[in-house]
């Protein structure tokens, strides 16, 4: 828990408790909620289990996508950092042996290398 717990002084990073809430009613019995980051009404939950990518869409932001991705599936992952004329960093994943990738872009209020090292820990 070590990591995590340096992890929460980021500002894209949501409490735990806040994400048990919130998330709770997703989880399996004897899963439970690691870290937390979240992009603008994105959030990326990871468990004990797995990771959980949370997409909140439309106007009213009443519509919501879960998708659930176990770390056994992730094959790889990569991080683009943010430049001097493009602000945002991005990660993709890809899953299983869909070429194309999730991709995610985050501003620089989410520190993209803490999140690596989330998904290091889990994926290798």
């Amino acid at each position: 828990m070590g990591l995590f717990s340096g992890l929460l002084g980021n500002a894209g990073v949501v409490d735990p408790k806040k994400l048990l809430k919130d998330y709770g009613m997703l989880l399996s019995e004897d899963e439970e909620i690691d870290v937390g980051f979240v992009v603008l009404r994105d959030t990326f939950v990871f468990t004990n289990k797995r990771l959980l990518l949370v997409d909140i869409q439309g106007i009213t932001g009443q519509k919501i996508s879960y998708m659930s991705i176990s770390y056994s599936k992730i094959t790889k992952y990569s991080i683009e950092t943010a430049g001097t004329f493009d602000l945002d960093a991005e990660l993709k994943i890809w899953v299983g042996s869909d070429p194309s990738p999730i991709s995610k872009k985050f501003n620089k209020s989410v520190n993209i290398y803490d999140l690596q090292q989330v998904l290091a820990k889990y994926v290798l």
